[in-house]
């Protein structure tokens, strides 16, 4: 109640009619529902990642699994990160690209040097595939002026980049999130 009292007032000061923040966007356009789908989806990826690693921390409470809680939360709070600069396009309009991209890279590189002894007995594979993925996006980006393709085929390659290492990064959080479960609740 309190975020939802809040944001209505902030909003609202600022200058946002209550229609303009309550109702959807696509009603107060006219436009189809589907506009955006896919980036919609994504967002929610980023998002059910972020949930399901607070949750597999919430869940570990002995001392032996303390390094496990840590890297969940850090990947936690990260994917709600992400969440958020993919549902407000934080790297297109607020901070350049050229700054918040190679601060992610950076945060994950010693996330991974601090807990590969964790990630490594999950799944290396898939967190690397994920970087390889994700780095794929970022790449198409910054040369897709200079493809040999028309614009729509970079934005379908870039988003896919990105839209199946969002998901390869949420199968990741669950993985790591339920690995030794049965550990946990037997404590």
């Amino acid at each position: 109640m309190l975020f939802y009292v809040g944001a209505l007032t902030i909003l609202t000061l600022s200058g946002f009619t209550v229609t303009e923040v309550l109702r959807d966007l696509t009603q107060q356009t006219g436009q189809s529902s589907f506009l955006g789908f896919l980036s919609s989806i994504g967002t929610w990826l980023w998002v059910a990642g972020a949930a399901m690693c607070f949750f597999g921390a919430a869940l570990r409470r002995r001392a032996e699994h303390a390094a496990h809680r840590r890297l969940l939360h850090l990947l936690g709070g990260f994917s709600f990160v992400l969440a958020l600069d993919d549902f407000f396009l934080i790297h297109d309009r607020f901070i350049a690209e050229g700054i918040l991209l190679p601060l992610y890279a950076l945060f994950i590189l010693i996330v991974a040097k601090r807990y590969w002894s964790v990630i490594s007995k999950i799944e290396p594979i898939v967190f690397f595939i994920v970087g390889g993925l994700l780095a794929g996006s970022i790449f198409v980006d910054a040369v897709q002026e200079i493809l040999p393709i028309s614009y729509a085929a970079s934005q379908i390659v870039e988003e896919g980049f990105k839209f199946v290492g969002a998901a390869a990064w949420m199968y990741f959080c669950a993985r790591l999130s339920a690995h030794d479960l049965d550990v946990v609740q037997k404590s």
